[in-house]
Order: C-alpha cells, then sequence, then structure tokens
C-alpha cells in the first residue's frame, strides 16, 4: 500500500478532512450567499433611492392602491396625497437614534382623498431624559397635500407588540398590520415617510447613506475560506508523506551499512597507538621539562 494511503486514511486526518469539507459547505451554501444577498439588497435599495430623487412624484393610489404588500420596486418612490391627518390616532415608534441620541418617530393615519388610510411617520422628536414621552405640535387640520416616500413595513416581534403608554400608544415597529387593528382603522400596506418642508412635518427621517458597506468583500472572503480549508488540509497531508519519506529513506541508509559515515557527518582519522615506553617518557617531560627549552 502507498505511504500517502496509510497516511490520508488516519483517524485524525480523516476528521479533519470531514470538518473542512462541512466548513465548505458551510461557506459556500450559508454564510457566502448570506453576505452577498447583503451586498445585494443594499445595491438594489442605494440605486432606487438614486431614481427617485429626480423622479416627480406621484399618486399614493398608483403604487400602493389595492395592494395588500409593498411592491419591490415601489419603495423610496415618492408619492404625493390630498387628505387629512386623524390627529387623535397619532402613535409613537420606540428606541430611535436621531443623530446617536434616542428619539421618538411619531406616526399618524392620513386619509386620503383616494379613499385609503396611509400611515405617516411625520418624523423625530427627541426623547427627553427619564425616557418621558416628550411634547410635539400637532399636525395641521383640514385638506391638506403632502409629498413623502414609501417604506416596506418593519416586522414586529410578537413579544413586543403596540401598547399604550403616556397617553399615546407605543410600538417597536413601524408596521401597519400591527397598529392598524390597535387603533381600530384599516391601514394600506408600508407607511410614508413626509420628505422635507411637508405640511406636519417634524424632524425629517433622513435617506440613508449610499453605501454598500463591506458585504460583498465579507462574501468574497466566505468564498476564498470555503476553497483554503481542503487546500490546508491536503498540504498539511502532503508534509506529513514527505517527511514519513525522509526518514523512511535515512532508517533504509543507516540499516544498509551500519559503519557507513551519516551523511553530513566530519569522517575522522584512526588516532595512533600510544606504547608503554612512549607514556613513561610523556610523562617525564611534563614532570621535569623537556630539554633544550
Amino acid at each position: 500500500m502507498p505511504n500517502w494511503v496509510k497516511v490520508v486514511f488516519q483517524p485524525r486526518w480523516i476528521a479533519l478532512a470531514v470538518a473542512a469539507l462541512a466548513f465548505t459547505a458551510l461557506c459556500w451554501s450559508v454564510l457566502a450567499p448570506w453576505q452577498l444577498g447583503k451586498n445585494s439588497s443594499t445595491s438594489h435599495r442605494n440605486q432606487a433611492i438614486t431614481d427617485s430623487v429626480n423622479a416627480a412624484p406621484v399618486p399614493a393610489a398608483q403604487l400602493l392602491g389595492g395592494r395588500t404588500a409593498v411592491p419591490k420596486d415601489a419603495e423610496w418612490r415618492k408619492v404625493m396625497l390630498t387628505g387629512q391627518y386623524r390627529a387623535d390616532q397619532q402613535s409613537l415608534a420606540r428606541l430611535r437614534n436621531q443623530d446617536g441620541k434616542p428619539a421618538y418617530e411619531v406616526l399618524v393615519p392620513f386619509a386620503a382623498n383616494d379613499g385609503a388610510t396611509y400611515l405617516v411617520d411625520r418624523g423625530f422628536v427627541a426623547t427627553p431624559t427619564g425616557g418621558v414621552v416628550p411634547g410635539f405640535a400637532p399636525p395641521p387640520s383640514g385638506v391638506v397635500t403632502i409629498q413623502a416616500r414609501i417604506r416596506a413595513p418593519e416586522q414586529t416581534d410578537p413579544a413586543r407588540g403596540p401598547r399604550t403608554e403616556g397617553g399615546y400608544l407605543q410600538v417597536f415597529a413601524i408596521d401597519p398590520a400591527a397598529i392598524g387593528p390597535a387603533q381600530g382603522i384599516t391601514l394600506a400596506p408600508g407607511y410614508l415617510n413626509l420628505s422635507d418642508d411637508q405640511p406636519g412635518g417634524l424632524d425629517p427621517v433622513p435617506l440613508p447613506m449610499l453605501d454598500a458597506g463591506p458585504y460583498l468583500s465579507y462574501g468574497l472572503q466566505w468564498l476564498a475560506f470555503g476553497i483554503m480549508a481542503p487546500l490546508a488540509i491536503g498540504y498539511f497531508v502532503w508534509a506529513e508523506v514527505k517527511r514519513r519519506r525522509e526518514d523512511k529513506a535515512v532508517f533504509d541508509a543507516g540499516t544498509a551499512d551500519p559503519s557507513a559515515p551519516v551523511d553530513g557527518a566530519e569522517v575522522v582519522e584512526d588516532a595512533p597507538e600510544i606504547t608503554p615506553e612512549a607514556a613513561r617518557a610523556a610523562r617525564l617531560a611534563d614532570r621535569y621539562g623537556r630539554r633544550g627549552q
């Protein structure tokens, strides 16, 4: 049986090979697609925001009318609608961040002339010390026309549903499917972020930075790790086989001619034989010194 076969089929190398292949499968089927998928989503979002900057607003009903979910290509689109705020049904989104400081986002239903009621995000209000509900200006009464951007709903954690506190319905996620039933109204899918300088606006939620993030490089790194793991096992097996071959070569050379010098060892000539007379003369010379010195 070849020497490399004996090495490969050792239990430790089999275990390492199985672990390396499992790691490769994890990298290629889970970790890399996860990061590359996030990169794709971020790139799609950035492109949608870029396209919407110079696009004219369209009626909200054109994109959301009669739908139960926000179309994928509708998020971030600018829309316009005319109607009235329902100021008596405002709610607060908790645990928000505004320039690194805690804040609420103020939400209010907007009854549009197209017959639908939309959830509008008026913007931020800072959270005072102690976490009490801050005061903020009410939305205007009467009929107004507003412009906003469509946003997909956030996902509600079943353990953290809407609750009334401080005189307002408070939520952890901006989800019309959870807010509407809590207020006894039917809301259109998604919600609308008010644009700057709109009636009823507070401190508008800014657009996200158009940064692709590190997801592409992370995804490529996981692909590379998946390739490197089995290659590393192969290298270590090769090094083990090579070491064994070298050890066998040294052993074979030693058993073939035990008297032969080992490679690289210095050959020392036999010392001359010392007779008793020569030894006695050497002792006398050491004791009395040599003549002529």
